[in-house]
Protein backbone atom coordinates (compact mmCIF):
# COMPACT_ATOMS: atom_id res chain seq x y z
CA UNK A 1 0.00 0.00 0.00
CA UNK A 2 1.39 3.28 -1.27
CA UNK A 3 1.40 6.69 1.12
CA UNK A 4 -1.66 7.65 -1.51
CA UNK A 5 -3.42 4.51 -0.75
CA UNK A 6 -3.18 4.26 3.05
CA UNK A 7 -4.25 8.22 3.53
CA UNK A 8 -7.46 7.54 1.76
CA UNK A 9 -8.03 4.28 3.48
CA UNK A 10 -7.57 6.03 6.47
CA UNK A 11 -9.79 8.76 6.23
CA UNK A 12 -12.49 6.23 5.28
CA UNK A 13 -12.23 4.62 8.20
CA UNK A 14 -12.26 7.73 9.91
CA UNK A 15 -15.49 8.57 8.05
CA UNK A 16 -17.23 5.20 8.90
CA UNK A 17 -16.59 5.71 12.40
CA UNK A 18 -17.79 8.83 13.24
CA UNK A 19 -21.09 7.66 10.96
CA UNK A 20 -21.22 5.05 13.86
CA UNK A 21 -20.83 6.85 16.76
CA UNK A 22 -22.25 9.87 16.41
CA UNK A 23 -25.30 9.90 13.70
CA UNK A 24 -26.38 13.17 11.82
CA UNK A 25 -29.10 15.32 12.90
CA UNK A 26 -31.05 14.02 10.11
CA UNK A 27 -30.44 10.82 11.01
CA UNK A 28 -31.57 11.53 14.70
CA UNK A 29 -34.69 13.60 13.66
CA UNK A 30 -35.86 10.45 11.22
CA UNK A 31 -35.76 7.82 14.39
CA UNK A 32 -39.71 7.15 15.11
CA UNK A 33 -41.71 7.29 18.13
CA UNK A 34 -41.15 9.67 21.54
CA UNK A 35 -40.92 8.26 25.38
CA UNK A 36 -41.71 11.24 26.88
CA UNK A 37 -42.61 11.00 30.88
CA UNK A 38 -46.90 11.02 31.56
CA UNK A 39 -48.57 12.12 34.63
CA UNK A 40 -51.47 12.86 35.55
CA UNK A 41 -52.99 15.64 37.68
CA UNK A 42 -55.60 15.35 40.34
CA UNK A 43 -58.78 17.90 38.82
CA UNK A 44 -60.63 15.33 37.44
CA UNK A 45 -61.71 13.90 40.97
CA UNK A 46 -61.68 17.18 42.37
CA UNK A 47 -65.54 16.82 43.56
CA UNK A 48 -66.37 18.30 47.25
CA UNK A 49 -70.01 18.80 46.93
CA UNK A 50 -70.10 14.64 46.28
CA UNK A 51 -67.52 13.69 48.93
CA UNK A 52 -64.49 13.11 46.76
CA UNK A 53 -60.56 12.87 48.76
CA UNK A 54 -57.32 13.48 47.61
CA UNK A 55 -56.91 9.94 48.93
CA UNK A 56 -59.27 8.75 46.18
CA UNK A 57 -57.82 11.00 43.06
CA UNK A 58 -54.33 9.04 44.07
CA UNK A 59 -55.64 5.75 43.52
CA UNK A 60 -57.68 6.23 40.59
CA UNK A 61 -54.47 7.60 39.30
CA UNK A 62 -52.35 4.36 40.29
CA UNK A 63 -55.72 2.48 38.86
CA UNK A 64 -55.49 4.23 35.65
CA UNK A 65 -52.01 3.48 35.01
CA UNK A 66 -49.58 6.45 35.87
CA UNK A 67 -46.65 7.03 37.78
CA UNK A 68 -46.63 10.48 38.11
CA UNK A 69 -48.50 12.78 39.69
CA UNK A 70 -49.11 16.84 39.84
CA UNK A 71 -50.49 18.86 42.56
CA UNK A 72 -52.99 20.91 40.46
CA UNK A 73 -56.00 21.92 42.05
CA UNK A 74 -56.67 22.07 45.55
CA UNK A 75 -59.38 19.83 47.73
CA UNK A 76 -60.98 21.30 50.75
CA UNK A 77 -58.79 19.73 53.40
CA UNK A 78 -55.98 19.76 50.96
CA UNK A 79 -53.74 23.16 50.21
CA UNK A 80 -51.07 21.12 48.58
CA UNK A 81 -48.00 23.80 49.08
CA UNK A 82 -50.50 26.65 49.54
CA UNK A 83 -48.87 29.14 52.09
CA UNK A 84 -50.99 27.80 54.89
CA UNK A 85 -49.73 24.49 55.08
CA UNK A 86 -47.81 23.29 57.90
CA UNK A 87 -44.69 20.88 57.84
CA UNK A 88 -46.34 18.21 59.33
CA UNK A 89 -49.36 18.15 56.79
CA UNK A 90 -47.02 18.42 53.83
CA UNK A 91 -44.83 15.16 55.70
CA UNK A 92 -47.92 13.41 55.63
CA UNK A 93 -48.72 14.02 52.18
CA UNK A 94 -45.67 13.15 51.17
CA UNK A 95 -45.85 9.83 52.69
CA UNK A 96 -49.42 9.54 51.26
CA UNK A 97 -48.17 9.75 47.87
CA UNK A 98 -45.22 7.57 48.29
CA UNK A 99 -47.89 4.78 49.76
CA UNK A 100 -49.30 4.56 45.84
CA UNK A 101 -45.75 4.23 44.61
CA UNK A 102 -46.07 7.34 42.68
CA UNK A 103 -44.43 10.42 42.38
CA UNK A 104 -45.37 14.17 42.66
CA UNK A 105 -43.67 16.42 40.12
CA UNK A 106 -45.46 19.98 40.33
CA UNK A 107 -47.23 21.96 42.50
CA UNK A 108 -49.42 24.71 41.15
CA UNK A 109 -48.27 28.12 42.35
CA UNK A 110 -51.13 30.37 43.33
CA UNK A 111 -50.36 34.47 43.80
CA UNK A 112 -52.81 36.41 45.84
CA UNK A 113 -53.36 39.77 43.55
CA UNK A 114 -55.29 41.34 46.77
CA UNK A 115 -51.87 41.97 48.18
CA UNK A 116 -48.65 44.13 47.42
CA UNK A 117 -46.24 42.81 45.93
CA UNK A 118 -44.04 42.54 49.07
CA UNK A 119 -46.72 40.09 51.05
CA UNK A 120 -47.23 38.60 47.54
CA UNK A 121 -43.40 38.24 47.18
CA UNK A 122 -43.67 36.91 51.19
CA UNK A 123 -46.45 34.29 50.28
CA UNK A 124 -45.02 33.07 46.96
CA UNK A 125 -41.61 32.00 48.66
CA UNK A 126 -43.65 30.12 51.63
CA UNK A 127 -45.18 28.04 48.80
CA UNK A 128 -41.81 27.43 46.98
CA UNK A 129 -40.29 26.53 50.56
CA UNK A 130 -43.05 23.94 50.61
CA UNK A 131 -42.40 22.13 47.67
CA UNK A 132 -38.91 22.07 48.43
CA UNK A 133 -40.19 19.82 51.26
CA UNK A 134 -42.36 17.55 48.82
CA UNK A 135 -38.75 17.55 46.52
CA UNK A 136 -41.17 18.41 43.46
CA UNK A 137 -39.15 19.42 40.21
CA UNK A 138 -41.56 22.10 38.83
CA UNK A 139 -43.85 24.96 40.10
CA UNK A 140 -46.52 26.13 37.80
CA UNK A 141 -48.20 29.61 37.76
CA UNK A 142 -51.11 30.59 35.77
CA UNK A 143 -50.49 34.15 34.73
CA UNK A 144 -52.71 36.66 35.79
CA UNK A 145 -56.42 37.77 33.98
CA UNK A 146 -56.54 41.80 34.77
CA UNK A 147 -54.23 43.92 33.01
CA UNK A 148 -54.10 46.24 35.87
CA UNK A 149 -52.36 43.32 37.84
CA UNK A 150 -49.65 42.20 35.05
CA UNK A 151 -47.00 44.73 36.16
CA UNK A 152 -47.28 43.09 39.58
CA UNK A 153 -47.41 39.92 38.70
CA UNK A 154 -44.38 40.34 36.72
CA UNK A 155 -42.66 41.14 39.76
CA UNK A 156 -43.74 38.33 42.05
CA UNK A 157 -41.98 36.27 39.52
CA UNK A 158 -38.98 38.12 38.90
CA UNK A 159 -38.30 37.34 42.49
CA UNK A 160 -39.80 33.80 42.58
CA UNK A 161 -37.65 32.32 39.74
CA UNK A 162 -34.37 32.74 41.03
CA UNK A 163 -35.67 32.15 44.81
CA UNK A 164 -36.43 28.49 43.32
CA UNK A 165 -33.76 28.37 41.24
CA UNK A 166 -31.81 28.73 44.33
CA UNK A 167 -33.97 25.50 46.00
CA UNK A 168 -33.49 23.32 42.85
CA UNK A 169 -37.19 24.59 41.34
CA UNK A 170 -38.15 24.92 37.84
CA UNK A 171 -40.93 27.69 37.79
CA UNK A 172 -43.14 27.46 34.73
CA UNK A 173 -45.88 29.27 32.99
CA UNK A 174 -49.43 27.93 31.79
CA UNK A 175 -51.67 29.45 29.34
CA UNK A 176 -54.54 30.56 30.92
CA UNK A 177 -56.14 33.46 29.71
CA UNK A 178 -55.42 37.26 30.05
CA UNK A 179 -51.49 38.18 30.72
CA UNK A 180 -50.97 34.55 28.99
CA UNK A 181 -53.63 33.71 26.55
CA UNK A 182 -51.42 32.97 23.76
CA UNK A 183 -47.68 33.46 22.24
CA UNK A 184 -48.27 37.38 22.33
CA UNK A 185 -49.38 37.46 25.78
CA UNK A 186 -46.51 34.91 27.09
CA UNK A 187 -43.88 36.02 25.00
CA UNK A 188 -44.22 39.73 27.25
CA UNK A 189 -44.56 37.48 29.92
CA UNK A 190 -40.96 35.89 29.50
CA UNK A 191 -39.76 39.38 28.43
CA UNK A 192 -40.79 41.27 31.75
CA UNK A 193 -40.08 38.98 33.90
CA UNK A 194 -36.23 38.50 32.25
CA UNK A 195 -35.24 35.43 34.27
CA UNK A 196 -34.01 32.15 32.84
CA UNK A 197 -35.61 29.29 35.35
CA UNK A 198 -39.16 30.77 34.10
CA UNK A 199 -40.41 29.07 30.74
CA UNK A 200 -43.39 27.43 29.72
CA UNK A 201 -45.79 24.39 30.25
CA UNK A 202 -47.67 25.10 27.06
CA UNK A 203 -51.44 23.98 26.88
CA UNK A 204 -53.23 23.51 23.75
CA UNK A 205 -56.71 22.77 24.93
CA UNK A 206 -56.32 26.16 27.11
CA UNK A 207 -55.26 28.41 23.79
CA UNK A 208 -58.73 27.12 21.94
CA UNK A 209 -60.27 27.76 25.48
CA UNK A 210 -59.65 31.39 26.41
CA UNK A 211 -58.61 32.76 22.87
CA UNK A 212 -60.20 30.37 19.85
CA UNK A 213 -56.33 30.36 17.54
CA UNK A 214 -54.84 26.91 16.90
CA UNK A 215 -52.84 26.08 19.71
CA UNK A 216 -49.72 25.06 16.80
CA UNK A 217 -49.63 28.43 15.35
CA UNK A 218 -49.11 29.76 18.57
CA UNK A 219 -46.94 27.04 19.97
CA UNK A 220 -44.09 27.87 16.75
CA UNK A 221 -42.75 31.30 18.24
CA UNK A 222 -42.33 30.18 22.00
CA UNK A 223 -41.48 26.29 21.26
CA UNK A 224 -38.28 26.49 22.38
CA UNK A 225 -38.95 28.19 25.63
CA UNK A 226 -41.71 24.81 26.44
CA UNK A 227 -40.33 22.40 28.93
CA UNK A 228 -43.57 20.98 30.02
CA UNK A 229 -46.89 19.93 28.74
CA UNK A 230 -50.58 20.32 30.77
CA UNK A 231 -53.18 17.95 27.96
CA UNK A 232 -56.29 18.27 27.76
CA UNK A 233 -58.61 18.47 24.72
CA UNK A 234 -61.41 21.67 23.59
CA UNK A 235 -64.21 21.45 21.10
CA UNK A 236 -64.61 25.41 20.89
CA UNK A 237 -63.37 28.86 22.62
CA UNK A 238 -65.29 28.78 26.25
CA UNK A 239 -66.28 25.28 24.74
CA UNK A 240 -65.86 21.92 26.74
CA UNK A 241 -62.19 20.61 28.07
CA UNK A 242 -63.68 17.54 29.68
CA UNK A 243 -63.36 15.45 26.85
CA UNK A 244 -61.65 12.17 25.19
CA UNK A 245 -58.55 13.31 23.81
CA UNK A 246 -59.11 13.04 20.17
CA UNK A 247 -62.64 14.00 20.17
CA UNK A 248 -62.00 17.83 20.25
CA UNK A 249 -59.58 20.35 18.25
CA UNK A 250 -56.69 19.66 19.35
CA UNK A 251 -54.23 18.01 16.82
CA UNK A 252 -51.70 16.62 19.45
CA UNK A 253 -50.12 14.98 16.77
CA UNK A 254 -49.22 18.22 14.73
CA UNK A 255 -48.29 19.89 18.30
CA UNK A 256 -46.13 17.22 19.27
CA UNK A 257 -44.54 16.95 16.51
CA UNK A 258 -43.66 20.77 16.77
CA UNK A 259 -42.09 20.15 20.05
CA UNK A 260 -40.14 17.36 19.09
CA UNK A 261 -38.37 19.01 16.10
CA UNK A 262 -37.96 21.67 18.53
CA UNK A 263 -35.99 19.35 21.03
CA UNK A 264 -38.37 19.22 23.88
CA UNK A 265 -38.21 16.25 26.35
CA UNK A 266 -40.06 17.10 29.25
CA UNK A 267 -43.14 15.33 30.95
CA UNK A 268 -46.90 15.24 29.56
CA UNK A 269 -49.08 15.88 32.49
CA UNK A 270 -52.80 14.84 31.66
CA UNK A 271 -55.37 17.43 33.12
CA UNK A 272 -58.85 16.02 32.07
CA UNK A 273 -60.72 13.79 30.70
CA UNK A 274 -64.23 13.06 29.76
CA UNK A 275 -67.15 14.19 32.46
CA UNK A 276 -70.67 13.82 32.59
CA UNK A 277 -72.53 17.06 31.87
CA UNK A 278 -74.20 16.47 35.47
CA UNK A 279 -71.29 15.66 37.90
CA UNK A 280 -74.08 13.41 40.16
CA UNK A 281 -73.64 10.88 37.21
CA UNK A 282 -69.96 10.77 37.44
CA UNK A 283 -68.30 7.92 39.57
CA UNK A 284 -64.46 7.53 40.70
CA UNK A 285 -64.40 4.87 38.51
CA UNK A 286 -65.58 6.30 35.37
CA UNK A 287 -63.11 9.31 35.94
CA UNK A 288 -60.25 6.98 36.22
CA UNK A 289 -61.98 4.43 32.79
CA UNK A 290 -61.15 8.24 31.02
CA UNK A 291 -58.40 8.83 32.57
CA UNK A 292 -56.90 5.59 31.66
CA UNK A 293 -58.07 6.30 27.92
CA UNK A 294 -56.23 9.55 27.55
CA UNK A 295 -53.03 8.26 28.66
CA UNK A 296 -53.35 5.12 25.97
CA UNK A 297 -54.46 8.00 23.30
CA UNK A 298 -50.67 9.64 24.26
CA UNK A 299 -48.91 6.82 24.11
CA UNK A 300 -50.10 5.76 20.60
CA UNK A 301 -49.42 9.35 19.27
CA UNK A 302 -45.90 9.23 20.91
CA UNK A 303 -45.40 5.58 19.40
CA UNK A 304 -46.42 7.28 15.65
CA UNK A 305 -44.06 10.15 16.64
Amino acid sequence: MNRRQFIQTAAMAATATATLHFPTARAAESGKGVHWPIGCFNRPWVDDKAGWTYDMALDGIKAAGYKITGLLTPFKAEPFIGSAATPEYLDALKRKIAARGLKANMGALHTKNELSVEESIKDVRKQIDNAKQLELEFLLTFGVDSPKQYENYYKVMADAAPYAQERGLKLVLKPHGGGSGASEEIIRCLDKVKQPNFKIWYDAGNIIYYTGKDPLEQLKPIVQHVTGFCAKECDEKNGNVWMEFGTGKVDFAAVFGELKRAGFNGPIMVECCAKAKSPAKDSAEAITASARKNREFLEKVFAEL
